[in-house]
């Protein structure tokens, strides 16, 4: 039997959460800056784009992403995008690819709606078919802005874009895989386990 481990405080977690991000803030501001110009002249639209997700507690919040789609005029549309989706800029392409695009989330990590590490944040449709008990679980921490499911389907939108249906098969075949990497990470999550996750991460981003 392997003994489980006793997660970290709430407060240890944040703090290494605000410790990492403000350490790392200045080293990245000019590349945020750059990417923030090159969204601007790539497309019309602002550079910045929110959508509402579920965090922690079922408590709503509105995530921040550097745009990677042409303004929709209905705001509607799948809430899963695929690697041929036609509704992704020049620029965007190459910043999903680099996931870059997820940069400004360290906005919502100080605001202390994310972690660096935690289960991805869903959108509510999504989140709503998670059954209640795994819900209730994945909820009881922050999401992040990584975490092993994060790495496991990097090329998630690759995946999705060689399906018939998209979003049947993001629900049927990734949300079940997602779902056991989220609840395991809540139970048995810690300080050193989510360094090795970050460092993890940044090795797949160079690959």
């Amino acid at each position: 039997m392997t003994e489980r481990r006793s997660p970290p405080s709430d407060a240890a977690k944040r703090g290494m959460d605000l410790l990492l991000t403000l350490a790392a803030l200045p080293l990245l501001l000019p590349l945020i800056a750059a990417i923030a110009l090159w969204v601007r002249l790539d497309s019309p639209g602002p550079v910045f784009f929110r959508q509402e997700r579920v965090g922690r507690g079922g408590r709503l919040f509105r995530i921040h992403k550097f745009r990677t789609m042409r303004p929709q005029p209905d705001g509607g549309g799948l809430q899963i995008t695929t690697a041929l989706d036609v509704r992704v800029t020049r620029a965007g392409r190459w910043l999903r690819r680099a996931k870059l695009d997820e940069l400004p989330q360290l906005i919502d990590v100080l605001k202390d709606d994310m972690s660096l590490v935690g289960p991805r944040p869903e959108v509510p449709r999504y989140m709503a078919l998670y059954p209640p008990q795994a819900r209730d679980l994945i909820l009881s921490v922050r999401p992040g802005i990584t975490d092993r499911a994060a790495i496991e389907f990097r090329d998630e939108e690759r995946l999705l874009a060689a399906s018939a249906d998209p979003e049947r098969t993001y629900v049927e075949q990734v949300m079940p895989v997602k779902q056991r990497y989220y609840l395991d990470y809540v139970r048995s999550h810690s300080l050193v386990g989510d360094l090795r996750i970050l460092c993890d991460t940044l090795r797949a981003l160079w690959r």
